[in-house]
């Protein structure tokens, strides 16, 4: 089976409720249809009823198995409301600044998924990232004994000679710029406990860099070095050594003559790279030049998933990473 399949049977066996408040688009509406028609996940729609049904219909799509939900629904939205006041009041946000931002979609959906009425959320089709991450970086938060939020991509092959049966983790690709060590720690446990989630598999963390247990001094290398420090002391059981150049996270010939003895070199899964040139650049040359599928950008360390999409996804794209916030949701 292939890991994407694989990924969309997990879901199915979660019965998990996705929120998708972009209702006004195609793509999403479509979306709807084939993860409540396919049964991998519940679906809850954002957005008047009425308009989102006759969407629907133009759309091709069939929402009929998908809860609607309208931030104008005063049953709905007040109560939600008073919540976020709750939250935000020690930020300024007063109750009537509240009632307000509860009509935005992306509000009001990221308040049902903090309250519990759904188990994750997934937007972006037709917002930038800053609009649709907004909300759940000030309300979802990271999740409690971290304080970084960042994001991954799954590289998927298609020989199973890399990583899990061809499967590998990077991290961070698309979020941090230039991490701190405490930071980049951050990110080694969100990552692993990521991979165990999506993959199943042990988690092996590499931390890279341009050196290899102190083949080089400076304070880039250090920070690493720092990095899995602080790593280990947070999540001791956790499988995570560096620093190490790539090719030794990887050729287990040149990780046992670089590393000896290390249980990651040689064998990595999950690559975190040490700011986010490294990273981007690495996961395009993956993609572009090894012929590896990229799903991502996703978000981890979050206190509850809540993902964003590039703007130029599709339909298909929606469903996998629905499925992704649903076997990441508890």
């Amino acid at each position: 089976m292939h890991f994407t399949e694989e990924l969309l049977r997990k879901a199915q066996q979660r019965n998990k409720c996705i929120v998708l408040p972009e209702a006004d688009d195609d793509r999403t509406l479509q979306a709807a249809d084939r993860l409540t028609r396919d049964g991998i996940c519940r679906v809850v729609l954002t957005g008047d009823p009425g308009q989102i049904q006759a969407s629907a219909r133009k759309a091709g799509a069939d929402v009929s198995r998908c809860v609607i939900l309208s931030p104008a629904d005063e049953t709905e939205a007040a109560p939600l409301a008073q919540e976020l006041h709750l939250l935000r009041k020690n930020k300024g946000l007063t109750l009537e600044a509240a009632r307000e931002l509860i009509k935005d979609p992306l509000y009001f959906a990221t308040m049902l998924l903090k309250v519990g009425r759904v188990d994750g959320y997934v937007a972006g089709a037709t917002h930038t990232t800053a609009e649709n991450l907004r909300p759940a970086l000030q309300i979802i938060k990271a999740t409690p004994g971290l304080r970084t939020v960042s994001s991954f991509f799954l590289m998927v092959f298609p020989e199973a000679k890399w990583g899990h049966q061809g499967v590998l983790l990077y991290s961070d690709c698309g979020m941090v710029e230039q991490p701190s060590a405490e930071q980049l720690a951050d990110i080694a446990i969100a990552s692993a406990r990521t991979f165990r989630q999506l993959v199943g598999a042990e988690p092996r963390v590499a931390m890279l860099s341009y050196s290899t247990k102190g083949s080089a001094n400076s304070p880039d290398t250090r920070k690493v070095v720092k990095a899995v420090e602080l790593a280990r002391e947070m999540a001791p059981e956790i499988v995570l050594d560096g620093e190490m150049q790539a090719d030794a996270a990887l050729i287990p010939s040149i990780g046992e003559r670089k590393c000896q003895g290390s249980p990651v070199a040689g064998k990595a899964n999950c690559l975190i790279f040490p700011d986010l040139d490294a990273g981007n650049i690495a996961y395009k040359l993956t993609e572009r030049l090894g012929g590896a599928q990229a799903l991502g950008p996703l978000v981890q360390g979050m206190a509850k998933p809540a993902h964003d999409l590039s703007r130029g996804c599709s339909a298909d794209d929606i469903v996998k990473v629905a499925a992704i916030s649903a076997i990441m949701a508890d």
